[in-house]
């Protein structure tokens, strides 16, 4: 899996590409923890060559989340989530807890 991080004037832009499964997800953990650590809570997933996530990769994105929302600070959105990957969103019913965006651009738009 590879993850890039670029800080924005009004978000953090986070892109990853490959498998998030047990084995890859600290890797996409420790550069979310590094955003929320420096006090940023606006954070674009771009998963547009996402291949698979695991129940691990969904609680990375939960636990996120959750941290992103608390005490309205900011939230996680994604954007351009392949079909597969949101088959397993919608699967796990985790749809309604994400804004989801077809372009990179709409989501950092968003902010």
């Amino acid at each position: 899996m590879e993850v890039t991080h670029k800080q924005l004037r009004r978000c953090d832009l986070v892109t990853v590409s490959g498998r998030i499964d047990a084995a890859t997800v600290k890797q996409l953990s420790d550069v979310l923890s590094e955003i929320k650590n420096a006090g940023r809570y606006n954070i674009v997933l771009n998963m547009k060559n996402v291949t698979y996530i695991s129940s691990a990769g969904l609680s990375e994105l939960i636990d996120t989340q959750n941290t992103c929302k608390q005490l309205n600070r900011g939230e996680l959105v994604l954007a351009e989530v392949p079909d597969r990957i949101m088959d397993v969103l919608k699967l796990a019913g985790l749809t309604s807890l994400f804004k989801i965006f077809t372009t990179e651009t709409e989501a950092v738009g968003y902010f």
